[in-house]
């Protein structure tokens, strides 16, 4: 009979067991297998194929790095370079593991290298570079850039040099000839000007420097969302004047590097280069021949006040000088001479020595919107000054409108008013003169009689309106863009100082003074568009420098239109009365061919307890027609009329020949006038040899 294994248990069992110890065995020797695999293959990984995996996965990092662009060009309206970038060939490094950690003594002997060639075929007039200061540049501990950043070792490569490493660059691993520009400013060493508009044009900066001082680029760092917009810490950026206020405009866009970098963060290998774009253009209003009018008539009148005696005295004081001249119709300021002024050329690194700051630190800044003062020893007076008989259209415009007097209110002129408790504030007129009768406020602003001022203004806005009067005098100065922005396309404009408003002296007294012109310190500019106003008869224009912006392929990309900032509404007979009172005598304008409107100032402060004349003129022509309006200020130069006014007789007369203050440019006239003399004595030359040529055929 045949055992049934099925049926005995203990079999049963025997045999179950037996199964599950060779599935055991099998999972063991698998497990066993397949970690010897991947043991087996860890080692190869780490031991064959590590070096080459971490070079490969190093190489797939790759950073793009900005290339600068080159800044645009600022041209005057007469396409004179005011502000240029030229192209130069510097030389780079960019730093690998070769030069650093342990391998610094090779940075070294490779700056040994690099001297030796620069001394070899670098321009022999050019600085001499020392191996420390290459080592400097080469920022071996990446103090001053990333690890994968270029250094610039040298600016300007001479054709020899860029021949060399151009033909030798397999010798020098990681050292590139890179194309970059340096800034330029107009200099004219024939004519010893050093610059036009210099103070307006502005300067520039490394943007490492200026980001830490102002905000401007404080918020640009490493922050830009396009890479194109991203600074690096060695490019030039504007720091002042235009080069400042249209940073964006004039930078253009980076182009790129683009390098591998391996986890270390150093250079493994340049893929490609993308080129930058270029920057915008801006063409101003300022006309190269009128700003070097008014810059040289500035200089001439401060030497030719420190030798002839104004009203019985010298003013060897007066140092600096300033004045503004802006189209009536459109706000475009022609002119805008801050003097003396300097080479602008210190700044075309980026950088100033600081012997060169401490020759030009009293005048770098722009007196005609600045405050600041002119450099000599003890005390004197700032850029701005008080505006002294220039306000007394307004005081008249102001007392008119408000009703204190008519257009036929006569005056009786005794020399002196007093006012306050018991009389006891006394104003007089300038050198103490007696007016007598006028017969109207036009007489007033004509003969600039202070105490009409004081009377018939000052003290009768008092007494109509009590404190309130000085707020309705304030209203009235901003209206007229006095103590307010003029909205000129330049920065860190200063707003003025309204003396008016300090409570420690009377209602009734700041009233007096600011009547005819002792309490209020505004900058020419501001002058310069108060005057425009006078003559639109309420138009506020915002004065412009920047005509328009062209990109670098020549299109326009903004064109700045006229604009009117506000209008102020008065009766023509108003605006009548007080340009009809615009007619004081002033000598510098004698045989001048055009009425014109005109008021001198002499601004009087006390300055370390004495007092100071401060010479204040403005004016606009033709009176009826106005094309122009000029202002100008020279502090400590005694009277506005001998001063001041001299200097815009010279910028009228700049631009009557330019442009024609009757529409007419009188370069075109004179051109015509020395062409028609030419063809004349060619013509009498001809006759006359004509006549020679007869009288030889007869006698022979």
């Amino acid at each position: 009979m045949k055992k049934n294994y099925q049926d005995d248990p203990r079999e049963k069992e025997a045999t179950q067991q037996r199964h599950f110890n060779i599935r055991l065995n099998l999972f063991f020797f698998s497990a066993f297998a397949i970690f010897t695999v991947i043991i087996v293959r860890l080692a190869i990984l780490q031991f064959v194929e590590g070096p080459s995996l971490i070079k490969q996965g190093g190489n797939l990092a790759v950073k793009d790095i900005p290339l600068p662009p080159t800044r645009g060009t600022i041209y005057d309206r007469k396409n004179i370079k005011l502000a240029y970038s030229t192209p130069v060939q510097s030389l780079y490094m960019t730093l690998t593991t070769d030069y650093t950690g342990k391998n610094e003594a090779n940075a070294r002997v490779l700056a040994k290298k690099l001297v030796a060639k620069f001394n070899e075929l670098g321009d022999q007039g050019g600085e001499k570079l020392t191996v420390d200061q290459v080592v400097e540049a080469m920022d071996l501990k990446s103090r001053l850039s990333g690890g994968f950043t270029p250094r610039r070792l040298k600016v300007g490569l001479s054709n020899k040099e860029i021949a060399y490493f151009m033909e030798h660059k397999s010798e020098y691993p990681g050292i590139d000839v890179v194309e970059e520009s340096i800034r330029n400013y107009y200099t004219d060493p024939k004519d010893g000007v050093n610059g036009l508009a210099v103070q307006a044009v502005g300067y520039i900066k490394k943007f490492k420097g200026a980001s830490t001082s102002l905000d401007f680029y404080k918020l640009k760092t490493g922050k830009a969302d396009d890479p194109a917009l991203q600074y690096t810490d060695t490019e030039d950026v504007g720091f002042d004047g235009l080069e400042y206020q249209y940073q964006d405009e004039l930078r253009g866009r980076n182009g790129f590097k683009s390098v591998s970098v391996d986890p270390r963060n150093m250079a493994s290998g340049v893929t490609e280069v993308t080129p930058p774009e270029k920057g915008q253009d801006l063409y101003l209003n300022i006309d190269s021949d009128v700003q070097l009018a008014a810059q040289k008539a500035i200089m001439e009148q401060l030497t030719w006040l420190h030798t002839h005696p104004v009203s019985g005295k010298y003013h060897p004081n007066a140092r600096t000088g300033f004045a503004v001249a802006m189209e009536v119709n459109t706000g475009n300021v022609v002119a805008m001479a801050s003097m003396p002024d300097y080479d602008p050329n210190v700044w075309r690194t980026g950088g100033i020595s600081s012997d060169d700051y401490d020759k030009i630190k009293n005048v770098y800044q722009n007196g005609t919107i600045r405050s600041f003062g002119s450099g000599q020893k003890g005390q004197h007076p700032e850029s701005v000054v008080l505006l002294g008989s220039t306000i007394k259209p307004l005081s008249v415009l102001i007392g008119l409108n408000d009703g204190l007097f008519t257009t036929s209110t006569p005056y009786y002129d005794k020399g002196y008013a007093t006012f306050g408790k018991n009389d006891s504030s006394r104003v007089q007129n300038s050198q103490g003169h007696v007016y007598g009768y006028l017969n109207s406020p036009a007489d007033a602003i004509r003969h600039s009689s202070n105490t009409f001022m004081v009377d018939m203004v000052g003290e009768r806005l008092y007494k109509k309106h009590g404190e309130k009067g000085i707020d309705l005098w304030d209203e009235y100065m901003k209206k007229f863009g006095l103590g307010v922005s003029t909205g000129v396309d330049l920065p860190n404009e200063y707003l003025g100082f309204r003396e008016y408003t300090n409570k420690k002296e009377t209602a009734l007294s700041r009233l007096a003074y600011a009547s005819f012109g002792q309490q209020g310190k505004y900058t020419t500019m501001q002058l310069a568009q108060y005057t425009t106003m006078l003559a639109t008869r309420g138009k506020r224009m915002e004065p412009h420098l920047v005509n328009m912006i062209k990109d670098a392929k020549g299109n326009i990309v903004k064109k700045f239109e006229p604009k009117v900032l506000g209008e102020e509404k008065f009766k023509n007979s108003y605006w009548n009365e007080i340009l009809k009172g615009m007619a004081t005598d002033v000598s510098a304008f004698d045989n001048f061919p055009y009425d014109f409107a005109r008021k001198t100032g002499t601004s009087t402060q006390s300055v370390g307890g004495k007092p100071v004349d401060n010479g204040v003129f403005i004016a606009f022509a033709p009176r009826n027609n106005p094309k122009l309006a000029v202002a100008v200020v020279i502090p400590e130069g005694g009277f506005g009329a001998q001063s001041a006014a001299p200097i815009a007789r010279k910028i009228f007369d700049a631009y009557d020949m330019e442009y024609g203050l009757d529409g007419i440019p009188k370069k075109t006239l004179k051109k015509a006038e020395d062409a028609a003399a030419g063809k004349a004595a060619g013509s009498t030359n001809g006759s006359a040899a004509g006549s020679t040529g007869q009288t030889t055929g007869t006698t022979r």
